[in-house]
């Protein structure tokens, strides 16, 4: 253990952070060691990250000294916030100047900023083909991480740029999986018209960027998309009624219905979807299969995901 490289992986109790810790602690012959952080070092969910092998480290987003003592010593680390959890990009975007600058504290080797695209380089506040939100975002979890970007780039830390797509787990997690409609069928709904939606095992995250860690200084300064497949809707309906035995009907509705659900961020969500629409070709060539698939041949197909994890899809 004393002379592997230590990765320091903020979110170790999250789909991304999680999946690198068991990518590492199960790369037996891997060179590098996992230093799970996290606020909450003595909860269930901390035990068991420790239990599978990792070291772990108190750290908060909000305090940057926290992360500069949970980073000193480590060769990498992996930085991820969860906009979910505040549903404010100003605070993404503190919590990534607070990461970086104890990245340059504790001179890191290398960084992996888990980021997404500043989609108003795309579709500027003026654009009213979607509304503006927060009065100056247009995918607010999108753009504050976009935003966060330069932030690692002025401070000299050495970074990749790691463009995730669309968790297939958000069918267990986020209620986004099939649901019973009024005549009682199933229904996947999504604003996605006949567009592809690239999407990943939140696993397979974590086996990237621990193979981007491997590829040492080749990938520093450079952004990096993944994926598991590019699918349509229709298209992950119909892996759905495969896997399920029960028909999945792909419900696409407009955007503008979308961000009308009601639910906490869905008119964020109904942006995000319109902008993977409009910009099908931009999103989904930054997301490179082949990329993605020499950085973890292990990657998962959606019909692979599904195999392991239909199971524990809710169907209302």
């Amino acid at each position: 253990m004393a002379d592997k490289k230590v990765i320091a992986i903020v979110g170790a109790t999250g789909l991304q952070g999680g999946g690198l810790v068991r990518a590492i602690v199960n790369d037996k012959s891997g060179g590098f060691a996992a230093r799970a952080l996290t606020r909450h070092p003595t909860s269930d969910k901390a035990k068991a990250v420790a239990k599978e092998g990792a070291v772990m480290a108190a750290a908060d987003l909000d305090d940057v000294e926290s992360l500069k003592r949970a980073f000193t010593g480590a060769y990498a680390a992996f930085c991820v916030t969860n906009f979910w959890e505040h549903f404010s990009p100003e605070r993404e975007l503190a919590q990534a100047k607070n990461m970086a600058l104890a990245a340059k504290n504790a001179d890191v080797q290398h960084v992996i900023w888990s980021t997404l695209e500043d989609t108003r380089k795309w579709v500027p506040l003026s654009d009213n083909r979607m509304p503006t939100l927060m009065g100056k975002y247009k995918v607010a979890h999108f753009d504050g991480k976009g935003e966060a970007d330069k932030v690692f780039t002025e401070l000299g830390v050495p970074t990749t740029f790691l463009l995730t797509s669309f968790y297939w787990d958000n069918m267990i997690y986020f209620g986004m999986g099939p649901k019973k409609g009024p005549d009682g069928k199933l229904a996947l709904t999504f604003p996605m018209g006949d567009k592809k939606l690239p999407g990943i095992a939140a696993e397979d995250i974590g086996k990237c960027a621990l193979g981007i860690f491997k590829k040492g200084k080749e990938y520093i300064g450079k952004t990096v998309g993944i994926a598991g497949e590019h699918l349509t809707g229709a298209q992950m309906a119909a892996a759905l009624t495969k896997a399920l035995g029960r028909e999945v009907r792909y419900n696409d509705v407009p955007p503008e219905a979308y961000r009308k659900f009601g639910f906490p961020g869905a008119e964020d969500l109904g942006n995000m979807f319109q902008f993977k629409c409009d910009f099908e070709q931009v999103f989904c060539g930054a997301r490179r299969l082949d990329v993605s698939r020499a950085l973890n041949p292990e990657l998962q197909t959606f019909d692979a995901w599904l195999a392991k994890n239909k199971s524990r899809i809710p169907l209302e």
